[in-house]
């Protein structure tokens, strides 16, 4: 801060200059005690001058609204609502989200540090303020291809340029526990640059959560029970209770939120799909539910400001009070908050759910063609086991966690696995498209309720493999082709035809149109999945099939290379022996 900017802000908090702007006769509410001050909002220079009696050579009369702190999302991915960072910040500033920590390890793990770099340009292109963390683990596991490998020597330039705010979730919780060489390099380098480390630890209790959180992991968001967020509140971490389009662990870790702990809870997102963000909101609607759970408005405020600005270590907002940011939302019903204006910096952003700011877009020529496979032959996808007992991925609704089921299945003369209609259990492949290895693994999938037809996508976390789902295998052969001709995305086929596609060329994640028109497609896409191929009504058909890859969430997931137990974190057989 230069030296005049700091007497303009003294002078301003003084009253001995006007304010460029007031937010006058508002209900202020001060996160730090819980109440709410009757007064006007003084702001100059983007910073908050002070809470009081001011002029201003602007004044807006708020005529008893509430105001509260701009929200904070701690944990966030943006290409999950598949659109780009610029379409993002639109997206989210309507609804109060001022500020977002976002993690890349989509695109970082597609494209490498290319992806990091098209980020961070594309970033500054928004109102919103996202803040990248480095992605800590690209790949997530060695069981798995990616399109690209981040040691840590590769994250130094980044960290010198002070470009990223942390290291990102630390997926690989077993090279933690098990104090892996390359896993404390980058630890230390985290350490040595005075960065927060990100955490990411499901279902890992005992002398190996304390292992973990001993490596100085300071949050998790993996969380799924009451009695996990108790036992990291104990290990000083903080909770970050999630609510996404399909993992949604908000209701049930409410119930452990306390007067005495809901200071280490924070509100985030995770996953958010563009579609949600519009019919449901961000932290805002985090925030509604939090209200129709018990928990008071005020304190459910605290969960998406000062206790996010506080987990980060973003010391210059998350309240309301001088000096800092001027990052405000406004709305009138503190019982169920609707966001009628933000604030960012001092400068009105949007207002009536309307983003305010022209919408630039970088260039993303860089971040496209990632899609590499040779021709696809259909007897790739065969399934031949030794046994009729076998190993399935069971789907559990709106979790990435997943059960392994022990099915009955038919083979046929040559011992292939052989849909049944009256069994809901069909293939689910993941095919390499980084590198053109040609690697393919075939597993089953349970219970996620495909009844005909072929779903594929190239969104499949962490590696972003081509995932396909389906009753047979000429249907998924013709979903895999489609995906290399539209440079990935989403495709829908039934009997040989394409009946439903979104292309996303920009690393295989993200579209260039807007999230009105992604939602809408998505919504096609969502009803032809549900209506003519009869995927489950209690799933998500594009989401909930991109976490069955996440090797890094138990319990069973599949990969390029294999079906992986991430309890072991090894690498288990199809067929179980009788």
């Amino acid at each position: 801060m230069h030296k005049e900017v700091l007497k303009r802000l003294i002078d301003t908090a003084a009253g001995r200059k006007p304010a460029d702007l007031v937010l006058k006769n508002a209900q202020v509410i001060d996160v730090y005690q819980a109440e709410i001050i009757q007064g006007d909002i003084a702001l100059v220079d983007g910073l908050i001058a002070g809470v009081g009696e001011y002029e201003g050579k602007k004044s807006i009369d708020l005529k008893g609204k509430f105001v509260a702190p701009g929200f904070i999302d701690a944990h966030i991915h943006v290409e999950s609502a598949y659109v780009t960072p610029e379409e993002f910040g639109r997206l989210l500033v309507p609804h109060g989200t001022t500020t977002v920590l976002a993690d890349p390890h989509e695109i970082v793990n597609v494209l490498g540090l290319t992806g990091l770099d098209y980020m961070i340009a594309a970033a500054k292109e928004t109102a919103l303020d996202i803040r990248y963390t480095m992605p800590s683990c690209v790949p997530a596991t060695d069981m798995e291809n990616s399109g690209a490998v981040v040691t840590a020597e590769d994250m130094v330039p980044a960290f010198e340029r002070q470009q990223v705010a942390g290291l990102a979730e630390f997926m690989n919780f077993p090279g933690i526990i098990a104090a892996k060489e390359d896993v404390l390099d980058k630890l230390l380098l985290a350490k040595h640059y005075g960065l927060q480390i990100d955490g990411h630890a499901p279902m890992v209790s005992g002398k190996a959560l304390n292992a973990y959180v001993a490596a100085g992991i300071k949050n998790d968001h993996e969380c799924s029970t009451v009695a996990e967020l108790k036992a990291r509140i104990a290990r000083g971490m903080y909770v970050l209770l999630r609510e996404g389009t399909v993992t949604q662990n908000l209701r049930t870790l409410l119930k452990g939120v306390t007067d005495n702990n809901y200071q280490r809870c924070v509100l985030v997102a995770d996953d958010l799909q563009a579609k949600d963000i519009l019919t449901k909101g961000h932290l805002d609607n985090s925030i509604r539910i939090c209200i129709e759970e018990g928990i008071a408005p005020i304190r459910a405020i605290q969960m998406a400001t000062i206790n996010a600005a506080k987990c980060c270590q973003l010391t210059d907002r998350g309240a309301i009070a001088p000096g800092l940011r001027g990052d405000l939302v406004v709305f009138s019903d503190l019982a169920a908050p609707e966001i009628e204006a933000t604030y960012i910096a001092g400068q009105l952003v949007a207002r009536k759910n309307v983003y305010l700011p022209e919408v630039k877009r970088m260039s993303t020529t860089a971040v496209q063609s990632s899609v590499h496979i040779e021709a696809f032959a259909k007897d790739q996808l065969k399934l031949k086991l030794t046994s009729d007992k076998a190993r399935a991925i069971e789907v559990i609704p709106q979790e990435a966690l997943t059960n392994e089921a022990i099915i009955t299945i038919k083979r046929d003369e040559n011992d292939e696995f052989i849909y049944e209609p009256t069994q809901d259990v069909i293939k689910i492949a993941v095919v390499e498209r980084h590198r053109n290895t040609g690697n393919v693994f075939v597993g089953l999938l349970k219970d996620y309720g495909l009844k005909k037809g072929a779903i594929g996508i190239s969104i499949a976390h962490d590696s972003h493999n081509l995932i396909i789902a389906g009753t047979n295998d000429a249907d998924m052969t013709v979903a895999i082709n489609a995906l290399k001709d539209q440079e990935g995305g989403v495709v829908l086929v039934d009997e040989g035809q394409v009946i439903g596609s979104m292309a996303l060329p920009i690393a295989g994640l993200m579209s260039e149109l807007t999230g009105e028109e992604v939602a809408q497609q998505e919504e096609a896409l969502n009803q032809l999945a549900h209506e003519k191929l009869g995927i489950s009504a209690k799933v998500d058909p594009i989401m909930t099939l991109s976490f069955m890859s996440l090797a890094v969430i138990p319990n069973l997931k599949i990969t390029d290379l294999g079906l992986v137990d991430v309890t072991k974190f090894e690498i288990v057989p199809v067929s179980v022996a009788d």
